[in-house]
């Protein structure tokens, strides 16, 4: 049975890649920060499902969780970073610790994940490391500076690993950056009034089992790069290839956001209703 570990799969969107993995008889590890979380997590799924606290900060944790994948299973086949934090704030005004936090999460977390998973599968000269990066990687988002910072660096990682992988002679090993729009998850439904957090809902707001169908698919055909829904991300490559009609735009694009983030938020009230 090939084997598979999810960061930060307590729920929404790991939750749902762990989901998708298990339905594909992947022995599913199912981690995260809050261990109580990531067991509820696996008994939710049942079969092919366990977990194990992981604090994807510390290398010597990923490592030690990659090594337990690949001594229960034979060896580690999928590795999926999700594990991320959002922190909404102008970045003038935002503390350095606030800062300093996403970055450790979205891209040290990153790094070390990658790092431990290509420890395991290069043994067996396979695998597939899946990064969940976001279109915030790909374009600087008002409002979410640092959080786009850190995954800025984390689609870097990604890709430019891939490259020193290739350039080593190894060819079996894929790893790919996916970049959804603003997915409907704990990260964002306690945001639904911050006017900093927005920009999340300037585009296609898509729900956890969306992306993991997407995911699911990247698996059967690795790519470096993939952003979701397609014409998004060519809308956000757009302003990043002229950040200076970007920045005379974002007043106009925040706006929309705003009145987008408002109308989401009234259409969960009546349906709750």
């Amino acid at each position: 049975m090939p084997a598979a570990l999810v960061t930060g799969a307590g729920g929404g969107l790991g939750l749902a890649i762990a989901r998708m993995l298990a339905g594909r008889g992947y022995d599913v590890c199912i981690t995260d920060l809050d261990g109580e979380a990531a067991g509820g997590a696996a008994h939710a799924i049942g079969t092919g499902a366990w977990s194990r606290r992981l604090d994807v900060t510390d290398a010597a944790d990923c490592y030690a969780a990659a090594g337990e994948v690949a001594a229960r299973s034979g060896a580690l086949d999928v590795w999926v970073n999700n594990a991320g934090i959002l922190i909404p704030g102008l970045a003038h005004q935002q503390d350095p610790d606030t800062q300093r936090a996403m970055l450790e999460v979205n891209a040290l977390g990153t790094f070390n994940g990658v790092r431990a998973a290509l420890d395991a599968m290069m043994p067996a000269g396979r695998g597939h490391v899946v990064n969940v990066v976001s279109l915030a990687g790909l374009v600087a988002a008002p409002g979410e500076v640092a959080y786009a910072a850190s995954k800025h660096a984390a689609i870097a990682f990604s890709i430019g690993t891939l490259a020193d992988l290739r350039r080593s002679g190894v060819t079996g090993i894929h790893v790919s950056a996916i970049c959804p729009d603003g997915i409907w998850s704990p990260m964002l439904e306690d945001k639904l009034d911050d006017p900093d957090a927005a920009a999340s809902w300037s585009g296609t707001m898509l729900s956890p089992e969306r992306v993991a169908e997407r995911v699911s698919g990247l698996l059967d055909k690795p790519r470096p790069v993939v952003a979701f829904p397609r014409w998004r991300g060519a809308f956000v490559r757009v302003f990043d290839a002229f950040p200076s009609l970007a920045v005379r735009l974002i007043p106009l694009v925040m706006k929309d956001a705003r009145r987008r983030q408002q109308r989401f938020k009234r259409k969960l009230e009546r349906q709750a209703a």
